[in-house]
């Protein structure tokens, strides 16, 4: 994607190398916590001992009711817990048991937010033994819900909130963070979450559930992970007016005031945590992600998962989809519906890897994809009327009003959906795509659940069964003319967990975006036979740890081959690396 942004400031790079940095996973293990086996003693106190009572109110070290008979009298704890003790598997056992009697997905978010609150290791045991189960719980689609509802289930704070009243002081904000050692941050302004809108300060539940994910299917440390809200105000009228609402009070800072902002921010996160902090930016209006990471990407360790991440996802499940239809990507024609951060970095992502494959000038793969916006089909008659961002999609045809037309007209062989509108894959539109092709690719990509284009049972349906169908949330299989259809589901969480973990193992400093093509092979290359005979382009998500470390591996690879990464010597095994980086969220024995 470099080559959207030609203008762009320069920036030196500095290389920030630590010498108290790990090689595992790049922060420094002050007590062995995160390399220990289970049987190895480690400190459970960092500053000083206070009370076993403490101890039970510190998520990080509190095992609850798994303290041993000799923890329990090394550390106050007598007479603060029942006499019975735990393991941490019947502990997990009765958890799911609990939120599994729960109706509402809701419910289920707030009881697992609460367990994190309070014992981190066993919220994240659950979450690792469970993850298909609980994925659509404390990822897409229940964190959507969670965020309008956000205001009304505060409890607790997670992570830091940044406003407009600390203009100035940002740096010293950073500074009230109790962790010193930061490897990865998400941040939003809360201005686009999901297909949702404009939540405010109540888009914490997406930095506060990607890091979740970061550290479940990563092994990024928990410790190391900050998620921030950036509150510049919101223009969503009823939140303005809603009493619980626990952000600004205004109008959105827009312009100079904004970007100034935001400038300051970036610069306090670079003083305060150095060179190799990872700054993702998540949910960011169109108009802001695209200047941000232009502004940022050659001066910080900056990845936008809504412009890259989502390209990655999708280019590796095109690839895997490929293996069932046949042909190469370069023989592919490719329609979008949405122009957008998601839709443009698909599209520009696809561009580059058929660039690659067949030696290609950009500007000629270009032309291999449409884009239809909310006026219609991108042309070149078109062109002075676009944003900068959609300007390389306008390609010579005559206008086209809606997408119906633009699939009739443009016969294409992927239909790609990133609108942030429900329901506008319709059946004529299906029916249209699947006229003319044997095995026709619908990916409906846009969350949550009630924003995607169409749903599997539609795509199965209107196609008579022979549509390769992939979602951005997850539907149930499908029962077709007495067959199981499964559908999969192209969701980001393939990806950056995995590539977070490779730039910080390698110690990158800047992301490129040969390395967002090698995470999208990596993902490729882990679709198995048994994927395939389901009619699955991605892999269970029950191997995603295993899934992330080859992601890592070659994400850190290619750092290494482009010069980026700090970390050396390069270690032989990068894979073993990664894995080996992975935090475990097994109980500790404690002194």
């Amino acid at each position: 994607m470099e080559s959207t942004f030609k203008e762009i400031r320069d920036g030196q790079s500095v290389l920030d190398l630590d010498p108290k940095s790990a090689v595992g996973g790049g922060v420094e293990d002050v007590y062995g916590e995160d390399r220990a086996t289970e049987d190895k003693l480690v400190t459970p106190w960092t500053f000083s001992v206070a009370s076993g009572y403490s101890l039970l109110r510190d998520p990080q070290y509190n095992k609850g009711l798994a303290f041993t008979e000799k923890e329990r009298d090394a550390h106050y704890l007598r007479g603060l817990l029942p006499p019975i003790i735990l393991s941490q598997q019947l502990q997990e056992k009765k958890l799911m048991q609990n939120i599994r009697q729960y109706q509402v997905p809701l419910q289920k978010y707030i009881s697992l937010m609460e367990l994190q609150e309070r014992n981190e290791r066993l919220f994240y045991k659950l979450l690792i033994d469970n993850v298909e189960e609980l994925l659509p719980v404390v990822y897409t689609p229940t964190v959507g819900e969670a965020c309008q509802k956000y205001g009304s289930i505060f409890k607790r704070p997670q992570g830091l909130y940044i406003s407009l009243k600390e203009k100035g002081k940002i740096l010293e904000v950073l500074k009230n963070w109790p962790e010193r050692t930061i490897q990865a941050i998400v941040v939003t302004d809360g201005e686009r979450i999901l297909g949702l809108g404009d939540l405010g300060c109540q888009g914490m539940g997406i930095p506060v559930g990607k890091l979740s994910l970061y550290t479940a299917l990563g092994g990024v440390r928990p410790s190391a992970c900050l998620p921030i809200t950036i509150d510049v105000g919101t223009n969503n009228e009823q939140l303005l007016k809603d009493e619980f609402y626990i952000g600004l009070r205004q109008r959105r800072a827009t312009g100079k005031e904004y970007y100034e902002f935001l400038h300051e921010f970036m610069s306090a996160v670079k003083q305060n945590y150095g060179e190799k902090v990872l700054i993702q930016f998540e949910d960011f209006a169109n108009h802001n992600a695209f200047e941000l990471l232009a502004e940022y990407r050659t001066t910080h360790l900056v990845f936008n998962d809504d412009i890259q991440g989502t390209a990655a996802v999708v280019l590796a499940g095109v690839v895997a989809a490929l293996k069932l239809v046949g042909g190469a990507l370069a023989e592919q024609k490719f329609l979008f519906l949405g122009a957008g951060e998601a839709g443009t970095g698909i599209a520009e992502l696809i561009a580059l890897e058929i660039s690659k494959q067949t030696k290609a000038p950009l500007e000629e793969t270009r032309k291999k994809i449409w884009l239809v916006d909310s006026k219609g089909l991108i042309v070149i008659s078109r062109k002075d009327s676009l944003q900068n961002f959609k300007k390389p999609w306008a390609h010579e045809h005559e206008p086209v009003k809606n997408l119906l037309d633009a699939v009739k007209a443009i016969k294409p062989t992927i239909l790609i959906g990133s609108s942030g509108v429900g329901k506008t894959f319709t059946k004529e539109v299906v029916e249209a795509h699947a006229s003319c092709n044997d095995k026709p690719i619908i990916m409906a990509l846009s969350n949550p659940t009630s924003q995607s284009e169409c749903t599997a049972e539609e795509a199965y349906t209107w196609s008579k069964g022979r549509a390769i169908f992939a979602s951005g949330s997850p539907f149930d299989p499908v029962e077709y003319d007495g067959k199981t259809y499964v559908p999969g589901q192209s969701n980001n969480a393939y990806i950056f967990p995995g590539f977070g973990l490779g730039l910080i193992i390698s110690g990158a400093i800047r992301v490129h975006d040969e390395m967002l093509l090698a995470a999208s092979e990596a993902l490729a290359s882990q679709v198995t036979k048994e994927n395939f005979d389901e009619g699955l382009i991605y892999p269970r998500f029950s191997t995603i740890r295993k899934i992330s470390a080859h992601i890592a591996a070659n994400v850190a690879a290619k750092a290494y081959e482009l010069g980026v990464a700090t970390r050396l010597p390069r270690p032989k095994d990068l894979v073993k690396l990664a894995e080996s980086c992975m935090y475990t969220p097994v109980y500790r024995n404690y002194r």
